[in-house]
């Protein structure tokens, strides 16, 4: 008997309440840690990945309305063009971004490596922030930590985009209060989503996917397992390329924060607005 997505998503969290048994000075005393992100199964689809031309440029001319001026052309967004279009199996993804609270947990256990937050970004170190300065490695470490992984670029848009393609996470028009994005300017944060900075991983509900996915836009930008190259690119990538980053982030204007646009890091990369959520295949 098939149960309900509810259902499911309170099972994830009831099952992430687990008691940690850190060595702590009181001995065998157990301490309730916080549960990691209830996981969210999208059925298998097929899709089409990236974006057409008339996309494309509709995306450069949202750029150029955003930032009063020629910022972008079609070439800003070509690396969407060419997408495949592909079976995804089923999946589960988290429902929000794993945040530092959960990340230090795995710290305490000694299968996470420490984040560099003394060298100047101690406000960020907050239980509910997102997890930052991440490198590919420390976030596919803490995926395996949870028995999961990273997800793969087509389940990132298929979670993004859904089985239609829409723009954005939760429709085809922006809207600046759904995500934690940035502007155009000299400060590039923009406060009135908010928040100047990082939001906690359960903020912007009315951004979310119908599934109840949250942030796939916006906030943080996120790994995914992919090796980066062009949709067109015939050669398989190396094994120390790029990855694709997806999401946009808390300093992305608007076009980047749809469902097709692509980001890439070099997997050392550490930075405040790239941050990651795990994903796990169906059984």
């Amino acid at each position: 008997m098939k149960r309900p997505l509810a259902a499911l998503l309170v099972a994830g969290s009831l099952l992430g309440a687990l008691l940690d048994e850190d060595a702590a000075a009181a001995g065998s005393t157990k301490v309730l840690v916080p549960p990691p992100p209830a996981m969210v199964r999208l059925p298998r689809a097929t899709i089409q990945l990236g974006s057409s031309r008339d996309e494309v440029l509709d995306a450069a001319a949202h750029c150029n309305r955003d930032a009063k001026t020629t910022a972008c052309g079609p070439e800003t967004f070509a690396n969407e063009l060419g997408g495949p279009r592909v079976e995804v199996p089923a999946f589960w993804i988290d429902r929000r971004e794993v945040s530092f609270g959960e990340y230090q947990h795995c710290v305490r256990q000694g299968r996470c490596r420490p984040l560099p937050y003394a060298r100047g970004a101690e406000r960020l170190a907050r239980s509910e922030l997102p997890a930052v300065f991440v490198t590919w490695d420390d976030a596919r470490r803490y995926c395996a930590f949870r028995g999961a992984r990273l997800p793969t670029e087509p389940e990132f848009e298929r979670a993004a985009r859904g089985t239609q393609g829409r723009r954005y996470p939760w429709g085809e028009l922006f809207h600046g209060a759904l995500a934690n994005h940035g502007r155009w300017g000299v400060s590039r944060t923009e406060g009135r989503d908010g928040f100047d900075e990082l939001a906690p991983t359960t903020s912007f509900e009315a951004g979310a996917t119908p599934e109840g996915i949250l942030q796939l836009a916006g906030n943080v930008a996120e790994w995914t397992s992919t090796p980066y190259a062009p949709y067109d690119e015939t050669d398989p990538p190396g094994t120390n390329v790029d990855r694709v980053v997806r999401g946009g982030h808390y300093l992305a204007p608007p076009a980047w924060l749809r469902g097709a646009a692509r980001l890439h890091e070099p997997p050392s990369t550490r930075a405040a607005y790239l941050g990651f959520r795990c994903a796990r295949s169906d059984p």
